[in-house]
Formats: C-alpha cells, structure tokens, sequence
C-alpha cells in the first residue's frame, strides 16, 4: 500500500484497476475516458449572459464555449516522496512568508517597485454597455475579414423562450443579408471586438483581436529578400498540390502526440515498461530543390518510395553555369524567360 500511495511500483506488477478509480486517480494523471462520448446541450454552461441588440430590437441571450480541451491528457504535480499533489502558495517576494488570499490584492506598477493598489470591489463596479449588451452598430462580410485577427470561437443563442424570436429574426436578416454583425463584449474582464454570424439554428460569435496585438508581416518579412524562381519548379510543385487535393474534413485530424502519451501511460498502469521511442526523421535541407520537386511528384504520382525511386530513371539534363553579366551594348536579344522573380 504504501508502494501505492508513493506513487512507484517496479515494472511487471500492474497496478490494480481500483487504484484508479479511488482517490489516488488525483494524484495521476487524467484522461477523458471515451472522448467520443456526446455531451448533452445540459452539460454546457454558458460563459456569458446578456442582451443582443439590433436597433430597438433586444433578446436576451447566452454565450456558450464552441470548444472545448477534454480531450486532452492533462497531468498534475506530484511529490515524488509522498504521492500527494502540491498546491501553489503565493509568497511575499521579499520576506518569503505565504501570503493569506485575504490579503492578496492587485497592484498596478506605476514607477519601478511602486504599485497602486485596485481593489475587486473597484474593478466590479465598472460598468459599460458592453458588459452586458451586444450592440450589433456596424456590419461586414465575413470573407472581408483577415484570419489572422479572429480569435475564440463562441455559440450565441436565446437565454429564454420569449427571447426566441426576436433571436430568430436577426438571424434570419443577416442570413438573407450574407452579411455578420460587428459588436463588442466585456469577457473575462477585458473588451474585445466581436463579429457575430447565423450558424445552424443560433449564431456563431468570434471574438477578434485588437489591430495593435497584431504584428505586421513587415515584421519578420522585411529581411527576406527577392529571389528568381525557375517557372518549371512552380510547375511541378503546383502538379504536386493539384495532385493532394482534399476536401477539408476535420473529423480526420489526429492527436499523434496525445495517442502515444496515452500509450506511455497505459503501459505504466499495466506495470509493463514504457514503449521504445520512435524518433521521427528530421528533413534536411534541399540542395537540388528540382530534383526533390521531381522526386515528390514521382512519389505523389506513384505513391511512395517506389515513386521516388521512379523518378531516377529521368533525370533533368545537366544546367550550365549562370553567365556573368556583360555590357548591355555586347548582350543578344534574350530568349524567352522562363524564371520570374519573387514577390
């Protein structure tokens, strides 16, 4: 028991099932037991509640999270001595001591070391519109919209039956009007910019993200440099997009890194040892970037390292050096170019 309760056991002796499902499950690891299982519209707590307005038109409605993180392993910290979990103390940062939650307030550093006390009772007394109003006060197309400032996805529909139609209605406008509503929400003490579209039977609401969070392109952009690109490598590796097509389909995406956690843990609860790692094999840099662009259309075309081993049987026919550049009176006319530069 004591084994148990520290947390080791040698490898061969698997744990047994009811440790798991006792007290001690906390002081693990927890995983969703069937991710696939559907939870009920019951189970989802709203994360918002207020009004949405249109003009003079107002219902009352519910922000519900349209994501969710329960399929995610998610471990705590443990003593590795005793097998209990440890807890996070706030500390004062001079004299080391904890500080007790009672006395534990936020500070604003208004000069180096000096903070300005802001009380919870201060920051609840703050009230603007949109603490508590969607003021739907400007609309957009969707597609107008750069993907880089959308930020958290929500479910927006009516808090009560009365609230339903005035809800349906402008759904249904913005629907007809192919067009989303811009507004703005107080969540989790900070206001953001919204834009609220018609999803299935309610709304989907995103929250956006403030044009001064966002870095330009510039940015990390501004040192790349303009290249020449062969046309017939843009050829081939537009062969080699056309040829991997795919409809979007989200229900095949794979947690890989998740799965093989689970594996680890599976095995440890089995007492077996942990499985060998499979280190995945790191690309190196191009040095023929036509003859790799030849290889992968092979492989795309052929399917596989067969493909790939195809594709030696024609090889591009050697280039000659670049010429050095001469005076423009001795040049001949060009021919016709098939490079073009960069963006």
């Amino acid at each position: 028991m004591a084994a148990v309760n520290r947390g080791v056991r040698p490898f061969g002796n698997p744990l047994p099932v009811r440790a798991f499902k006792s007290d001690h499950a906390r002081n693990r690891v927890r995983t969703n037991q069937d991710p696939r299982r559907e939870v009920g519209p019951m189970a989802v707590r709203s994360a918002w509640k207020g009004y949405l307005k249109l003009s003079l038109v107002t219902c009352a409605v519910e922000l519900f999270n349209a994501t969710t993180q329960t399929e995610k392993v998610s471990f705590r910290v443990i003593n590795r001595d005793t097998g209990n979990r440890v807890r996070r103390i706030y500390i004062d940062g001079e004299t080391g001591k904890p500080v007790p939650e009672e006395d534990q307030v936020k500070g604003y550093e208004v000069d180096k070391g000096e903070f300005l006390l802001i009380e919870e009772d201060e920051i609840e007394a703050i009230q603007i519109e949109s603490n508590h109003t969607l003021n739907l006060d400007g609309f957009v197309r969707k597609d107008e919209i750069d993907p880089i400032y959308l930020d958290s996805p929500y479910y927006l529909a009516p808090a009560d039956e009365v609230s339903e139609e005035a809800f349906a209605v402008i759904r249904d406008a913005l629907s007809d009007k192919k067009m989303a509503g811009m507004a703005r929400i107080v969540l989790y003490r900070r206001e953001r910019p919204v834009v609220i579209e018609p999803r299935d039977r309610g709304m989907l609401l995103t929250t956006l993200r403030f044009d001064k969070l966002v870095r330009k392109p510039q940015q990390v952009f501004a040192d790349l440099e303009k290249v020449e690109i062969d046309d017939d490598m843009i050829d081939i590796a537009s062969h080699i997009i056309d040829r991997k097509k795919m409809r979007f389909d989200p229900s095949k995406f794979e947690d890989k890194y998740g799965d093989a956690l689970i594996e680890l843990i599976e095995a440890k609860k089995a007492g077996h040892k942990p499985p060998a790692p499979k280190p995945a094999e790191r690309p190196s840099n191009v040095i023929n970037l036509f003859d790799a662009l030849k290889k992968s259309l092979a492989s795309a075309e052929g399917g596989g390292s067969d493909g790939a081993k195809a594709s030696t049987a024609r090889k591009p026919a050697a280039r000659k050096p670049a010429a050095r550049s001469r005076p423009a009176a001795s040049r001949k006319p060009a021919a016709k170019s098939r490079r073009r530069k960069s963006a």
